[in-house]
């Protein structure tokens, strides 16, 4: 049974770094793609960025480009999020997910399979 779990979440200042990290355990197939998106409360949940196990392919939501750092550990299957440069709007449940079903492209639309159970980002002085 294919599995999620994240990690790394915590109380960071703004301006700072974190890096979170997501195990997927129970996948026998390399056509998968992970993706990051998060929801802050009272908002709609938001696509961070995703990344194709299969060709690397990477993509960003408009407001992470040049912040967040996707990259992955293939023999590990785990797949990390480096954010650099928080903000306090960057605050929210983090969630990562995995589609098994649309190829070698990512996405970060929410259409996916198998999700984690999120881990808290708190951007605050």
């Amino acid at each position: 049974q294919l599995q999620v779990v994240e990690s790394g979440g915590g109380l960071v200042q703004p301006g700072g770094s974190l890096r979170l990290s997501c195990v997927v355990s129970g996948l026998t197939s390399e056509y998968y793609s992970v993706a990051w998106l998060r929801q802050a409360p009272g908002k709609e949940r938001e696509g961070v960025a995703c990344i194709s196990n299969a060709n690397g392919y990477t993509y960003y939501g408009d407001s992470m480009k040049g912040r967040f750092t996707i990259s992955r550990d293939n023999a590990k299957k785990v797949v990390y999020l480096q954010m650099d440069s928080l903000k306090p709007e960057d605050t929210a449940v983090y969630s990562c997910a995995v589609d098994t079903s649309r190829g070698y492209q990512c996405y970060i639309d929410g259409g996916h399979d198998y999700w984690g159970q999120g881990t808290q980002v708190t951007v605050s002085s």
